[in-house]
């Protein structure tokens, strides 16, 4: 958890709160099918409904306030991966920068799944 101070007095924003967003601004990304996460049972990628997404989303908080955030996600096929990655990057950073004043030290993206239709 951080604590934010100011002079009306203090947040605290939880781990929670970062995987939502970070998450709801990696799934609204152009190429990006949803997130996903590994079952237990079989091995195989999941995409995660929207209610769940959190599980594909993990975020890391440094002693400096700062924070890092591991997405797992599943794309379109024939994106540009390297592209969809910079993009997700940016905007997650953008987002979570923007709704919650924390710094974000790494973002860092993992493509587990690419859905063929």
């Amino acid at each position: 958890m951080i604590r934010q101070q100011n002079e009306k007095g203090s947040v605290n924003v939880s781990a929670n709160v970062y995987t939502d967003i970070a998450g709801t601004a990696a799934s609204n990304c152009f190429g990006v099918k949803g997130m996903a996460a590994r079952s237990v049972t079989d091995g195989v990628y999941h995409l995660l409904r929207k209610e769940s997404m959190s599980k594909g989303v993990r975020v890391e908080i440094h002693d400096d306030d700062t924070i890092s955030i591991d997405l797992h996600i599943m794309v379109d096929n024939g994106v540009n991966l390297n592209a969809v990655g910079a993009s997700i990057i940016s905007e997650v950073r953008y987002v979570v920068t923007k709704c919650t004043g924390t710094e974000v030290r790494a973002v860092n993206v993992y493509i587990d799944s690419m859905m063929i239709d």
